[in-house]
C-alpha cells in the first residue's frame, strides 16, 4: 500500500517538468508528509486534453457515492482489480492521472515495533505514481470534490521485505500513454508493473513522520536503528 509520501518540489518545478503548458498558479506549499485526506498535487488532461496541475484531495470518492467519507478508505487502488471493480471502474477508464512524489514511506515491522522507511527512486529526483482521479458533487449542490487515489501493485524485491504491496511508479516514457484517453485497458494494466528493485533505495527515518502535524526535510534524513530491528 501507499499511506504516506513526500512531494517536496515546487509548483514551478513540477509544471516544467510534467511538461504544464499552462501554469495554473495552484497553491502547493511542497510537503515531506503528504497523508490521505490532504490534498496534493495531480496531472490530469483538460477538456481540450492539455496536461493540468491541480489540487486534488488524497481518498478517491466516486462520483456516484451517496457519502464522501467513503474516500478514506480509497487511498490505494489494486491494480489487478480496478478495471472490474466499481468503486475505481469509471475512473481507469477515462479519468487517469500523474502523481508528482520524491518519495514514499512503509513502516517495516521489528521485533521492536514498526520503523519508518522512506523509499524512492536513485535515479528521479521527482517521479510519477499512476493515480486515479473523480469529481463528486454534493446532494446540495456545493463545491465539487476533486479525488484521487494511487495505485498498487505486488512488491518488487526490496519492498517485499517492508510490506507486500507497492505504488505504481510510472517511467517518464509512459506517461504519456497512461494519460491518453485513447489507450487500451490491456495496454495500461500492462503499465502497472513494479518499479526495478534494482532502481531504488530504502531507509529508516525517524518516527515523527508517523504524526501529519510534522513535516519539513528532517522526515527522510536516515537513522540508525538498532541491531535488534
Amino acid at each position: 500500500m501507499c499511506g504516506r509520501y513526500a512531494q517536496s518540489v515546487s509548483t514551478e518545478g513540477i509544471e516544467e517538468i510534467f511538461d504544464i503548458r499552462l501554469p495554473t498558479h495552484v497553491p502547493w506549499e511542497p510537503s515531506y508528509n503528504v497523508a490521505p485526506t490532504q490534498k496534493a498535487p495531480v496531472v490530469a488532461l483538460d477538456p481540450e486534453g492539455v496536461r493540468a496541475l491541480r489540487l486534488h484531495r488524497w481518498g478517491l470518492v466516486p462520483r456516484w457515492a451517496k457519502d464522501p467519507s467513503i474516500g478514506a478508505r480509497a487511498i490505494n487502488a489494486r491494480s489487478d482489480t480496478l478495471a472490474e471493480k466499481p468503486m475505481f471502474r469509471g475512473a481507469f477508464g477515462s479519468r487517469r492521472c500523474l502523481v508528482p512524489a520524491t518519495g514514499f514511506y512503509e513502516w517495516r515491522k521489528t521485533a521492536e515495533g514498526k520503523v519508518p522507511m522512506f523509499i524512492h527512486p536513485t535515479r528521479a529526483p521527482i517521479f510519477a505514481f499512476a493515480g486515479l482521479w473523480d469529481a463528486w458533487t454534493p446532494p446540495d449542490g456545493g463545491e465539487v470534490r476533486r479525488t484521487f487515489t494511487i495505485i498498487t501493485v505486488d512488491s518488487n524485491e526490496l519492498l517485499s521485505a517492508i510490506h507486500d504491496r507497492m505504488p505504481v511508479i510510472l517511467p517518464h516514457a509512459a506517461w504519456k500513454t497512461w494519460l491518453d484517453p485513447e489507450t487500451s485497458p490491456a495496454d495500461l494494466l500492462e503499465l502497472l508493473a513494479a518499479y526495478p528493485a534494482s532502481r531504488m533505495r530504502a531507509h529508516a527515518v525517524s518516527t515523527l513522520v508517523n504524526s501529519p502535524s510534522h513535516d519539513g526535510p528532517e522526515l527522510i534524513e536516515p537513522v540508525r536503528v538498532s541491531s535488534a530491528a
